[in-house]
């Protein structure tokens, strides 16, 4: 597990834009029980998640349209609230960073760290943009 000090600044990347911090299985369950569009994003240590996913993220909520509701985990250190938020990636396997969209509490898009490694932030958000578009 990682030290908070390290983490907690890499959380506020994206709480400090609007995501909620699910840090129980409890707050992952209630949040995908939400009516609308719910965006999950598994955060992480990581290069990739440092360079791309929040980055792109946070530059895709620049849209028209986005999700209602915008949540995340972190990798290696909530990890009873990612582990409960994994069983409702099925069938694509544990990823860290990941990003899914949940709509009406059912799996609609999931970007797994090989969709995310090799590419950058503004390639990050286009794409969620497009994902928006079609499903909020």
């Amino acid at each position: 597990m990682y030290p908070e000090a390290l983490v907690k600044p890499m959380k506020q990347e994206l709480t400090s834009v609007g995501f909620e911090d699910l840090t129980t299985p409890e707050a992952v369950e209630n949040a995908l029980k939400q009516d609308g569009t719910v965006l999950v994003v598994v955060n992480s240590v990581c290069g990739c998640a440092a360079g791309a996913a929040r980055p792109g993220v946070k530059q895709s909520l620049d849209n028209a349209k986005k999700p209602s509701h915008l949540t995340t985990v972190f990798a290696g250190f909530d990890s009873d609230a990612v582990n409960q938020a994994r069983k409702h990636f099925a069938p694509y396997p544990p990823s860290s960073p990941a990003i899914a969209l949940f709509k009406n509490g059912e799996l609609v898009h999931f970007v797994e760290r090989h969709n995310i490694e090799g590419r950058n932030a503004a390639m990050i958000a286009e794409h969620l943009k497009m994902v928006y578009d079609e499903f909020c």
